[in-house]
Parts: structure tokens; sequence; C-alpha cells
């Protein structure tokens, strides 16, 4: 019987043009950003739902509490950005690399996320229920309780990332790569973990969990001789 390959996922190819400086005072609703450099600048409370960044790199911006929910961001760079409470649900990400971030409780669940890097960085309480993710790779990153509840992950990677309490409860995952993990602890939703692959060491692990998901109880035999 041959293994069937897991299918990889595919990087963005992000190649920003020349940048003229971000010079507007606030985003605006269904605001359109084309081939613009957001650097320094502090976007905590902006109100961008709907907002489309195409070719555009944010460096270092805070985003405490902004609303872009169903904004759309196409061939971008976020580097350095920080904030609690961003609202970014039902927002779409394609062909876009999120470098070295610091997020707490991000609201993306709905959001499409295609062909996207997560590098470096720390993402505590990621909320990414009933999201689509395909061709997402998460490097070297520290994900604290994320939520892939009744999320679709397809050709997903988890590379030398930290990942605790992390929730798939009614997920549904397609050629998701858990190998490379420096640290894997699943609160929720381990009987959805077909369709992934761990290694031997992550198997062992998850055994209690599994255990328990399948109603097997585990003694050492001493408790025999009674």
């Amino acid at each position: 019987m041959t293994k069937s390959k897991i299918r990889t996922a595919r990087l963005p190819h992000v190649t920003l043009p020349e940048l003229r400086p971000y010079e507007g005072e606030e985003l605006e609703p269904e605001g359109d950003y084309d081939a613009e450099s957001f650097t320094d600048v502090d976007l905590s409370g902006a109100r961008g739902n709907s907002a489309r960044f195409m070719d555009c790199g944010l460096y270092r911006v805070g985003l405490n509490e902004a609303r872009l929910r169903g904004a759309r961001f196409l061939d971008c760079v976020l580097e350095g950005v920080r904030g609690v409470g961003t609202e970014l649900a039902d927002a779409q990400f394609r062909d876009v690399e999120l470098r070295d971030a610091r997020l707490g409780g991000v609201q993306l669940h709905g959001a499409a996320l295609e062909r996207v890097l997560v590098r470096g960085g720390k993402l505590d309480f990621l909320n990414l229920r009933t999201a689509t993710l395909r061709d997402v790779t998460f490097e070297g990153c520290v994900l604290v309780e994320p939520d892939f509840g009744g999320a679709r992950l397809e050709r997903v990677v988890f590379q030398d990332c930290v990942l605790r309490g992390m929730d798939v409860g009614g997920a549904t995952l397609a050629d998701v790569d858990l190998r490379g993990a420096a640290e894997l602890g699943i609160a929720r939703g381990v009987e959805r973990l077909a369709g992934a692959v761990i290694s031997p060491s992550q198997l062992l692990d998850l055994a209690p969990a599994l255990a328990a998901q399948l109603g097997v109880r585990v003694e050492s035999p001493e408790s025999l001789e009674s």
C-alpha cells in the first residue's frame, strides 16, 4: 500500500511596485488604496469596512480596535503591525505576507485567506471560526488559543510554530501539515484531525486526548493489584 503524498501550500509571490506614502488622515469605508505605503501610522479605531488594499505595504502600523470588516488585501505586505481587538471578519487576504505581527483578539471569522505567509510574531486568541484557509503557511510564529472552529483548512503548513490551545472543533482539514510544529496543543476537536499529518512524537503527545475521544480508559497495570 503506497502512502499518498501530502500537497504542500503554495507561497505568495509579492513584488511591490514603488510605493507612495499614505497621506490620508483616516481610512474610509469602501476606500480604495493602491500602491501606498502605510509606515509608522496609527490606525487605531479606524473605520475602513470593505476597503481595498492592493499592492500596499503596511509597516509598524497600529491597529487597536480598527474596524476593517470585509476589507480586501491583495498582493500586500504587512510587517510589524500591532493591535488588539482588530475587526477583520469576512475579510479577504490573497497573496499576502504577514511578518512579525503582534496581534491579540483579532476577529477573522468568515475570512478567506489564499496564498498567505504568516512569518514570525505572536498572535493571541486569533478567531478564524468558519474561515477558509487555502495555501497558508505559518512559519516561526506563536499562536495562543487560535480558534479554527468550523473552518476549512486546505494545504496549510505549520512550520517551527508554537500552537497552544488550538480549537479545531467542527473544522475540515485537507493536506494540513502539522509535523513541523515546535509545540502542538489541541484544546478541542482532536477528532477533526482527519486530513492532517502529524509526527510520531506528536501522536504520543496527543494520545491522551485521542483515548478520551474514543472512550478508552488508560490505567497502569498496578491498578489490577487490589
